[in-house]
């Protein structure tokens, strides 16, 4: 069974062509994103926020 929701990876391949884009700002500070794997965390919680099928996080 899949881990990851058409939904979820939709929201993924918007969010990485904002990133290479360069208009991918994150979080308060508003910075661009530049780290590939920060480009796919912010994909995936708002995949979640949607209510997209997304494995839960883990506790750091």
């Amino acid at each position: 069974m899949a881990r990851y929701g058409k939904r979820a990876r939709k929201t993924v391949e918007g969010v990485m062509r904002k990133k290479k884009k360069g208009s991918l700002k994150s979080g308060k500070s508003g910075k661009p994103v530049k780290s590939r794997k920060q480009a796919i965390a912010i994909g995936l919680s708002e995949a979640r926020r949607k209510g997209a099928k997304v494995p839960k996080k883990k506790a750091a």
